[in-house]
C-alpha cells in the first residue's frame, strides 16, 4: 500500500511539472546592447513602458492575482510591454509614508509570500512577451531603502523627513552616510546576491536566465546626497555594478540615476558613472512640479515653459549617451492633472500635451540617430475605484501608481484616461513600424 501511495504521489506530481512545462512560453532572447542600441534576437527594441513598482504586492492573493492578470492584459493591449518595478520593500516602521508589506522585514530575513509575489509577476509577464526592469533597493524613504540598511548596520535612528522634528537636511545627511560605510554596503551585496541567485518557484527558471528580466538595476534615483560625496558615491556604484555583472553576466545593468539632478546638478558626474564598463545604458527622470519648473498648481501657464526645459533635459543626457554610445531610457516623468486635482475625474488635457511632447521627442531622436530608444512613464494606477479613500494611504489601502508618501491620484495614469491611453497606443504603433513612419499625435 506504501508503494502503491507513493507512486500515486510521483505521477500526481509528475503530471503537475508536466503540465507547467507545457504552459511555459518559450525561452526568448535577452535583451542585448549592439552597436549603442537595444536588440532583442538582433533586432532594434524601442519601447514604451510604465513604473509599476507595486507589481509583485499584488500576487500575494487570489483577488491580487486576479487584479494582476487583468492589468497586464490591460497595458500589454495599450502597446505597454516594458515595467519597471521594485524588488521589494526593506524594514518595518510605524512610519506611516511607506510601503508595506516588507520583502525584507528584517536585515537578511527575507519573506517568502512577497518572494513568491516577484516570481509570480515575471511568471505572468513572461506569458505577455513584457519585460522588466527590477531596480534592487531605492534612495528614497518610502520602501525603506538605503537608509533602512544604514540603520540595520550601525543601530542609529532613521531621520524620517516627514515626521516632527526632523529635515530633508537631516535625512539627506543620513543617506549619505551609507556610501562611505562598508557594512552597509556588505548588506546590500548580500541582498543582491540573495535576489539574484533566486529560482522563480512558478516556471522553474532562475532569475539569472530569465529574459523577462531586461535589467537589474542598482536603486532608484541613487543620489550623492550632499556636496562632497561624490567620490564614496561613484565608488559605490561602480562596485555594485560589477558585482551584479559577476554573478549575472546575462542580463544588462543600469543605475536608476535621475541624470544631472540626481548628480548634485554634475553633468560630469552622470557621465562619469555611466561611462563604467559594467553600466550599460543610461537613464534620467524628470519632475516638473518637484524640481518647481511651475509654482504651485499652475500648469496650465507654465506648460510651453515645462515642455521646453523636458527637452532641453533630454538633449542635454542625448548628448552624453551619444559621447558614451549608450543607450538612453526616460525611465520616470509625469505631471498632475489639470488643475492639479488627485481626483480620477479630472481631465489630463495638459498631461496629454506634456507626454505628446516626450513621445514626439523619442521619434524625433531616433530619426536623427540619436540613443533615446525608450520610456517608463509615472505611474500605471489601474482602475481608480482603488483608490485610497484618504489623501494618502493608510495600511491596508490596495496599492496604485503613487507612492504611499505622495498624495493618492497626483501622478497616476488611471485605466480610465482614455486621451492618454488613445496617445500611449499610437506611439507604440509608430515605434514598432518598420520602416518608421512619423507619428502624428493630438497636441
Amino acid at each position: 500500500m506504501y508503494l502503491v501511495r507513493q507512486s500515486a504521489r510521483r505521477f500526481v506530481l509528475l503530471s503537475l511539472l508536466l503540465s507547467a512545462w507545457m504552459f511555459l512560453p518559450a525561452q526568448e532572447p535577452f535583451v542585448r546592447i549592439e552597436n549603442g542600441s537595444f536588440t532583442i534576437d538582433g533586432k532594434p527594441y524601442f519601447f514604451i513602458g510604465t513604473n509599476y513598482w507595486y507589481g509583485s504586492l499584488l500576487a500575494d492573493t487570489p483577488k491580487g492575482r486576479r487584479r494582476l492578470r487583468k492589468e497586464l492584459r490591460f497595458l500589454k493591449k495599450q502597446g505597454v510591454d516594458n515595467l519597471r518595478v521594485l524588488v521589494g520593500a526593506e524594514g518595518v516602521s510605524d512610519y506611516p509614508y511607506r510601503v508595506a508589506p516588507a520583502l525584507q522585514p528584517k536585515a537578511g530575513e527575507y519573506d517568502e509570500k512577497r518572494l513568491r509575489g516577484l516570481d509570480y509577476l515575471l511568471h505572468r509577464m513572461a506569458r505577455r512577451h513584457m519585460r522588466a526592469v527590477l531596480y534592487l533597493t531605492n534612495n528614497w524613504e518610502w520602501s525603506g531603502g538605503l537608509a533602512q540598511y544604514r540603520s540595520w548596520t550601525d543601530g542609529s535612528e532613521i531621520p524620517f523627513p516627514r515626521l516632527p522634528g526632523n529635515t530633508w537636511g537631516d535625512f539627506l545627511q543620513y543617506v549619505s552616510g551609507f556610501h562611505g560605510c562598508t557594512a552597509c554596503r556588505e548588506a546590500v551585496d548580500r541582498h543582491i546576491r540573495f535576489v539574484l541567485n533566486r529560482t522563480n518557484s512558478f516556471n522553474g527558471r532562475s532569475y539569472i536566465q530569465d529574459p523577462t528580466i531586461m535589467a537589474w538595476q542598482v536603486a532608484n534615483e541613487p543620489r550623492p546626497m550632499q556636496a562632497g560625496n561624490s567620490t564614496a558615491f561613484s565608488g559605490w556604484l561602480r562596485e555594485t555594478a560589477a558585482l551584479i555583472k559577476s554573478i549575472d553576466p546575462n542580463h544588462l545593468v543600469s543605475l536608476g540615476n535621475e541624470g544631472a539632478a540626481g548628480c548634485e546638478g554634475s553633468l560630469e558626474l552622470f557621465e562619469q558613472i555611466h561611462a563604467d564598463t559594467n553600466v550599460d545604458y543610461l537613464t534620467i527622470h524628470i519632475w516638473a512640479k518637484n524640481w518647481s519648473w511651475f509654482p504651485d498648481t499652475a500648469i496650465a501657464a507654465n506648460l510651453p515653459g515645462i515642455i521646453e526645459k523636458c527637452l532641453s533635459y533630454v538633449d542635454q543626457h542625448d548628448t552624453v549617451a551619444r559621447r558614451l554610445a549608450k543607450p538612453l531610457v526616460l525611465e520616470e516623468f509625469g505631471l498632475p492633472r489639470d488643475g492639479h486635482s488627485f481626483s480620477p475625474k479630472a481631465p489630463v488635457h495638459l498631461r496629454d500635451v506634456y507626454f505628446a511632447s516626450i513621445f514626439q521627442k523619442i521619434r524625433a531622436n531616433r530619426s536623427s540617430g540619436g540613443k533615446l530608444a525608450g520610456c517608463n512613464f509615472w505611474a500605471f494606477g489601474g482602475h481608480p475605484k482603488r483608490l485610497a479613500k484618504t489623501l494618502f494611504c493608510k495600511p491596508g489601502d490596495p496599492p496604485g501608481g503613487d507612492p504611499p508618501q505622495e498624495e493618492q491620484g497626483l501622478n497616476a495614469v488611471f485605466q480610465t484616461d482614455k486621451s492618454t491611453w488613445m496617445q500611449v497606443k499610437a506611439f507604440s504603433r509608430a515605434l514598432h513600424e518598420t520602416p518608421p513612419a512619423a507619428i502624428t499625435l493630438k497636441r
